[in-house]
């Protein structure tokens, strides 16, 4: 049943005024009308992400959402740097790094981190 259903990503923030700049402006990711106070549900794509307050905001150290670009990931990598984004190195094993890119044979992936601190990241699968 679940199987057949869209799912949606939801990720906590601190404070959602600080929060939706990065995620509307930054990420490019279109808001949705709201009537909740501390809710925000932004489109990327025909995926739905729901940005609340939470005071358990950034204490999740996993990645939180991931967008699979296939052959437009070098242009959004470029996109998010040039407006600030920085991306982490992390050592991982049968990985090395290409510049800020995690390389594993074809498959090429950065992580960077929102205001609070949620781990998200781009692939090119």
């Amino acid at each position: 049943m679940l199987g057949d259903q869209d799912a949606q990503a939801t990720v906590a923030v601190k404070d959602l005024a600080v929060a939706r700049p990065f995620y509307e402006e930054t990420l490019g990711l279109k808001p949705l009308p709201s009537d909740q106070p501390g809710v925000q549900a932004f489109q990327a794509g025909k995926s739905l992400v729901l940005v609340y307050e939470s005071e358990f905001a950034g204490t999740n150290k996993a990645t939180v959402l991931t967008w699979a670009l296939g052959e437009t990931f070098d242009a959004a990598v470029e996109m998010l740097r040039g407006r600030g984004v920085v991306f982490e190195k992390y050592d991982l094993p049968a990985m090395s790094h290409d510049g800020d890119v995690h390389v594993a044979g074809r498959m090429r992936v950065v992580w960077f981190k929102d205001p609070d601190g949620n781990v998200l990241s781009l692939g090119n699968y």
